[in-house]
């Protein structure tokens, strides 16, 4: 997903009131227990939830680099990846827990402090981390970062909690639920509104039983999953069962394979690779063909293409109008020779210049991400339904202003990783409206001749359309969505030939 927009901050700021915690020894001035240490581990996990809570930052774009100058060993790596990950998957629900024992709303509660009690809780509830050992090394946290007096709030709050199990807690916040929405969002760790898009998704493909499942393969920690980029790598083992690119990490720093590799083989979810490789796979290819990714940041779907377009003497171009996440996608095509342009404009405008140049556009569109909540779980708690009605009227732009850019005969791949049905199907369906120059291909059919294996994509209740939706609990990928747009060889678009 290539996702231009700021996202809303909805984890406490510093500009949150404080509580009567003992705040004003703050982390500036404030008086600190002498000889505070903090394993490792913890320091580096805290470090990474501060950065998520105060800068808006990415967990999985942060947590390597800061476990990397940490010099953790990899028993170290792997806890506080753990911490980290699983702190932030249930954040709501531990929110919810704090604010029962502190007997005050976490808005209340110095956001330095918070972290490190969600942090505490969740080695309290979700791990084998010994008590003690939680609830002294968060209070070190505290005391280190807030003072004495924040300290003593910290102790008091973790020892109500240790006091009760995992079982009793949840219990007792779910008794507080006002519908059995607020249960179900309390349980799952997912925002009331989050579960309502996605049983209305899964309902339209008729597996609304399916939403616990969803939820539950959301909250598990995903599998590295690697790409070989096809004529410069070949995929390792063991392979994964959809796309032909694709094989799973053996283990370990995963970037020591793709640094031995020099690129050539990337890290890149399963449903990723395969609707680009759907893209590619739709139709014949023919030498001299142009392609167009228009929303290629950070630049995976980008290489993959760019490798299929060496191999067939395609010519590929890419935009992405962020210039951070350009450099990354210039990046991301080193492994692959040759020369290949990389813009940085508005997709709409770039797209408008170049009516009816291309025969292949991947529109990768900004959305909300809800698909890839494994991977980046503090995304959940980010996002509103605000965020929607934001970015569906530039997404109904951009992939209107690809289908103007195709040639005759062209297609577009619209693709979201999300299954939100506003920013999917809706988005199609709104597109197609009045147009009479295109026809929707059978994306299912166009993943299953790519994949290796059968594939279950559902048909039911998609009222004609031939999308494709993948599915965690169901693929084992990220909920990437896949729609296929071909123009008219004889170019219509108001009921007369142009």
């Amino acid at each position: 997903m290539s996702d231009e927009r700021r996202n809303r901050r909805s984890t406490p700021s510093n500009g949150r009131p404080r509580g009567a915690q003992g705040s004003a020894e703050g982390h500036r001035g404030g008086q600190r227990g002498p000889g505070r240490t903090v394993q490792p581990a913890r320091r580096v996990a805290y470090d990474v939830l501060r950065a998520v809570s105060e800068t808006d930052a990415y967990a999985n774009l942060v947590l390597p680099s800061a476990i990397a100058e940490a010099r953790l060993t990899p028993q170290d790596a792997a806890l506080a990846t753990e911490l980290t990950y699983g702190t932030l998957r249930r954040l709501g629900t531990y929110d919810a827990i704090i604010a029962s024992a502190a007997d005050r709303a976490t808005d209340g509660i110095d956001p330095a402090v918070l972290d490190a009690l969600r942090l505490a809780v969740h080695q309290l509830l979700a791990t084998r981390v010994a008590s003690h050992a939680a609830v002294n090394e968060s209070v070190n946290l505290v005391a280190i970062e807030s003072g004495r007096g924040a300290s003593s709030f910290a102790n008091a709050v973790l020892r109500r909690i240790t006091r009760d199990s995992a079982e009793t807690w949840q219990e007792r916040i779910e008794e507080q639920a006002r519908s059995d929405d607020e249960r179900l969002a309390l349980r799952s760790a997912h925002p009331v509104w989050v579960i309502r898009a996605l049983r209305r998704a899964l309902a339209a493909e008729g597996r609304d039983t399916e939403l616990d499942a969803l939820l539950e393969a959301d909250n598990a920690s995903p599998d590295v999953t690697l790409v070989a980029l096809p004529g410069l790598a070949e995929p390792g083992e063991p392979r994964l069962p959809y796309a032909p690119t694709a094989y799973a990490s053996p283990g370990g720093d995963p970037r020591l394979s793709v640094e031995a590799s020099g690129g050539t083989v990337r890290v890149q979810d399963e449903g990723s690779q395969l609707v680009a490789l759907a893209l590619a796979g739709v139709s014949p290819i023919a030498a001299g063909e142009r392609w167009l990714d228009l929303c290629a940041g950070p630049g995976g779907k980008t290489a993959l293409l760019a490798a299929i377009a060496l191999q067939e003497d395609v010519i590929l171009e890419a935009n992405e109008v962020v210039p951070v996440r350009a450099r990354l996608v210039r990046k991301a095509l080193r492994a692959v020779p040759g020369e290949i342009v990389v813009h940085e404009q508005d997709g709409r405008e770039l797209a408008a210049s170049r009516a009816g140049e291309f025969d292949r556009i991947l529109v990768d569109a900004p959305c909300t991400g809800l698909g890839a909540l494994r991977r980046r779980p503090e995304a959940r708690w980010r996002k509103s339904p605000a965020d929607v009605a934001e970015l569906v009227p530039l997404q109904v732009e951009l992939l209107s202003a690809a289908l103007d850019a195709l040639a005759p005969g062209g297609i577009v791949a619209y693709v979201t990783c999300s299954p939100h049905l506003a920013e999917t199907t809706g988005v199609v369906q709104e597109v197609l409206r009045g147009r009479t120059d295109i026809v929707e291909l059978d994306a299912r059919a166009a993943i299953a001749d790519v994949s290796r294996s059968p594939i279950d994509l559902a048909t039911e209740g998609r009222s004609g359309s031939g999308s494709a939706q993948l599915w965690p609990h169901r693929h084992g990928t990220d909920a990437m969505f896949l729609a296929l747009l071909q123009r008219s060889a004889a170019v219509i678009t108001t009921g007369k030939e142009d």
